[in-house]
């Protein structure tokens, strides 16, 4: 990673403070992999078992909410807003994720489907399940993204 791309990194993640600082580093580490191969899964852009389990284990740590994760992007993303003369856009948008479950509470409902009728005419539906991702994302008229 060059210098400028750390000092980004640095400065985007200032606002972020984890339960210890091994938590910090590693939050670093990742934003680093991840950033450098956009889009990849985790095991490839990590490269190596070791690395991998890593990752996961960052994620599933009872100590590392999304909200820590986030929360210095957001706060970078309000300074650049304020440093921003003229008007500020914000682009709304809500993602669907549906998964196919056994058991509908194991991840949640988003919305009950008419599937037509049976060959009794009786009504048919089915549910669907899965998460809804409401996100926002600040750009200036320019179209200059400031986060989300």
């Amino acid at each position: 990673m060059d210098e400028e791309a750390g000092a980004w990194f640095d400065r985007e993640l200032a606002g972020c403070n984890l339960a210890d600082e091994r938590l910090n580093k590693r939050l670093r580490k990742l934003v680093a992999q991840i950033g450098s191969a956009m889009g990849e899964s985790i095991a490839l852009v990590c490269q190596d078992w070791a690395n991998t389990k890593a990752a996961y284990r960052f994620f599933s740590n009872d100590r590392v909410s999304e909200a820590d994760i986030l929360a210095g992007h957001f706060q970078s993303t309000r300074e650049r807003t304020i440093a921003t003369d003229g008007p500020i856009l914000v682009l709304h948008d809500t993602t669907e994720f549906s998964y196919q479950r056994e058991n509908s509470d194991a991840i949640g409902i988003t919305k009950s489907i008419n599937s037509g009728r049976d060959k009794a005419g009786r009504l048919r539906s089915h549910t669907v399940c899965g998460i809804l991702m409401h996100s926002s994302l600040a750009v200036t008229t320019e179209g200059l993204p400031l986060g989300l």
